[in-house]
């Protein structure tokens, strides 16, 4: 059975190479394809999109090639078809946006994220908040998408009466459809609270 694009980045981040450990996780492996995807990039371009080192770039992306998610060429790094399959089948399942300060915000930076069909497995958000804040991130809120209505795990609090702002950029930027789960994801740095809405929405992404 052909891997999941979750279990492709974790074999491909759990790999141990030669030399020190690399200084990249997962999270640089799903933003390396989401910029790739965009358009092909070149080595210098992506470590610097990434925030991390010329070296660590260079291992990644061997990996990437070695795996068949991208090729090279002199336009720089671009999906071979594996790749844009992974990506689209990853797409399908999760929308991460930046959003703009809200009731639900705490810092400079926000990103809402949200998982398709998921939000049977939540329990109570703290999962979720939990990844967020290992990968960096000062919190995380977890909203579910339950009977046409915005709400938070167990209480069932309504998000568009008691936080209407919230309640509106998602409704618009995200669009939630029945049990999705959104998490609101805020840092003072923009790649740690990038990498905080990432972690919490791997939580709910099945390896198959």
């Amino acid at each position: 059975m052909p891997l999941s694009l979750k279990q492709s980045i974790e074999k491909l981040t759990k790999e141990k190479a030669a030399g020190p450990n690399p200084s990249f996780s997962t999270f640089h492996f799903l933003l390396a394809i989401e910029l790739i995807a965009e358009k092909p990039i070149g080595r210098n371009k992506l470590a610097h999109e990434l925030g991390i080192g010329e070296g660590a770039t260079r291992t990644l992306i061997r990996k990437l090639k070695e795996t068949g998610l991208i090729s090279m060429s002199k336009a720089g790094c671009a999906l071979t078809q594996k790749g844009n399959e992974l990506w689209n089948e990853y797409q399908a399942i999760v929308k991460k946006t930046r959003i703009e300060k809200n009731e639900l915000t705490f810092a400079e930076y926000n990103f809402a994220v949200l998982v398709k069909k998921s939000g049977h497995k939540v329990k109570t958000g703290m999962e979720q908040r939990d990844a967020a804040i290992v990968a960096g991130a000062r919190g995380a809120t977890t909203i579910l998408f339950k009977k046409g209505l915005l709400v938070f795990p167990a209480v069932d609090r309504n998000l568009k009466r008691d936080f209407p702002e919230a309640s509106n950029q998602i409704a618009r930027l995200l669009k939630p459809q029945e049990d999705d789960t959104i998490i609101v994801v805020s840092s003072d740095d923009i790649t740690k609270a990038e990498h905080g809405a990432l972690a919490a929405a791997w939580t709910l992404i099945d390896c198959n």
